[in-house]
């Protein structure tokens, strides 16, 4: 087979993976070697939904022994077969990189014979291209869940971030529609990657020329809307997987019907609403950079409010908590409020050393005052005619789909999938797992 057939089919093969965040890692060029990584972020360009298109994202091989539905990529799928040599991928990628089309490679790949045998071949990949080529630039790899810790450990020596899919938030939706993947597959190489991280940290600190492991850390994916698991599920247990194993992102991926099994949605419906994930990844940011915990995100029901963004629906649940006074609140009460970031609550405190602010002033520190004008006032006074009881309040506060790429999305309530012909297994929920 043609290296760029080869391409066109584990291109194509990779587009359900996730990958839209910065490097976070901070590899400076050096003579002799090809390319870097910027701290600052590689990902110049960005597709209208968020995701990141400046990586050569491609997996070495999407034969697959294993038969998960939901994959496009599963053993029982008739799909057109494909893999890469190491030597080949890495060739591409570095005569990519020299036409300046990508700054970096995000590698993933099917089970191809087992796990072991592929892991194997990825980081035969990477070697090659650091130690070959000497190649500087970002590398995103996915481990292979079930491989030798071992070869994990060897991935994150080569590789800026690591990845291990959970693709299912429940153990239960796991068992039917993943069989072959067990829980301890994905979580015993999250701890162990954290662990390796945190060791080679340490090292660093004891000597300079210490070898990184991982330095832009490791991530996670969620499939949404494949199986009725509700946000409120979703959201604990991407919490718990910050705190437990310490991720630098979880990423959502609204579920599209390629596949046909009792548990999952029917192909002739519509896919996931990428407006439910668009609000998960709300959810997330609050809960990640703004103290939310899941359960003040839900707590008005298991799904999340598709009208207005989490914040904003918080705010509406806790009329008691406003108005905040910018004059006098702490940084913690400032990031309660729709409309302000860290950035702005940050010049809010700044600026009021100099003297009592007034409302005119908010907008100018980069406060987002149609949001903020309902709840934060200013020397006791709010924006012109809002209040946080203003009688429309929700109303002004609807996300208005009309226009791009929001005209696409559905609003009102987030919609579960059709309940499932067959009934899940009953096994002890991720979050009891994590907390064990």
């Amino acid at each position: 087979m043609e290296l760029m057939e080869k391409l066109g089919i584990l291109g194509d093969a990779a587009k359900f993976d996730a990958s839209c965040a910065s490097s976070g890692s901070g590899r400076a060029g050096k003579p002799g070697q090809l390319g870097n990584a910027f701290s600052a972020g590689i990902c110049h360009t960005w597709g209208a939904d968020g995701r990141c298109i400046c990586l050569l994202k491609v997996l070495q091989s999407n034969v697959c022994v294993y038969d998960c539905q939901y994959c496009q990529n599963r053993a029982s799928n008739d799909v057109p077969r494909a893999a890469f040599k190491p030597e080949e991928l890495a060739e591409l990628t570095v005569q990519f990189y020299r036409r300046n089309y990508i700054e970096g490679l995000f590698l993933s790949s099917g089970v191809h014979k087992n796990p072991d045998y592929t892991m194997e071949r990825m980081i035969r990949t990477m070697r090659i291209l650091r130690e070959q080529h000497k190649f500087g630039g970002y590398i995103h790899v996915k481990t292979i869940p079930g491989a030798d810790m071992r070869l994990v450990n060897e991935a994150g020596m080569l590789a800026d971030r690591v990845s291990v899919n959970i693709e299912l938030p429940s153990a239960g939706s796991l068992a039917l529609l993943a069989p072959e993947k067990k829980p301890d597959m994905i979580f015993s190489p999250m701890k162990g990657i954290e662990t390796a991280r945190k060791m080679a940290l340490e090292d660093g600190k004891k000597h300079r020329n210490a070898p990184l492991f991982a330095p832009a850390g490791q991530s996670t994916q969620m499939i949404v809307g494949a199986t009725r698991d509700t946000d409120r599920t979703i959201l604990r247990l991407s919490g718990g997987l910050y705190k437990k194993f310490n991720l630098k992102r979880v990423y959502f991926s609204a579920y599209i019907p390629i596949g046909v099994h009792p548990a999952l949605p029917p192909r002739e419906t519509a896919s996931a609403p990428l407006w439910r994930e668009h609000r998960l990844y709300q959810s997330d940011w609050l809960m990640r950079f703004y103290s939310f915990t899941a359960d003040e995100i839900t707590e008005n029901g298991e799904l999340l409010d598709m009208d207005v963004d989490p914040k904003c629906a918080w705010a509406l649940r806790h009329p008691e908590f406003f108005p905040v006074e910018a004059n006098h609140a702490d940084r913690e009460e400032l990031l309660r409020v729709p409309g302000v970031g860290m950035i702005s609550a940050d010049r809010i405190i700044e600026a009021r050393r100099f003297g009592p602010l007034r409302p005119e002033n908010l907008r100018k520190l980069g406060v987002v005052m149609k949001r903020a004008r309902f709840f934060l006032t200013a020397g006791g006074k709010y924006e012109g005619e809002s209040r946080h009881d203003h009688p429309f309040i929700r109303e002004l506060l609807t996300d208005k789909l009309d226009n791009g790429q929001l005209s696409l999305f559905t609003g009102g309530a987030a919609a579960l999938p059709a309940a499932p012909a067959v009934a899940l297994p009953e096994t002890p929920s991720f979050l009891k797992m994590l907390n064990a």
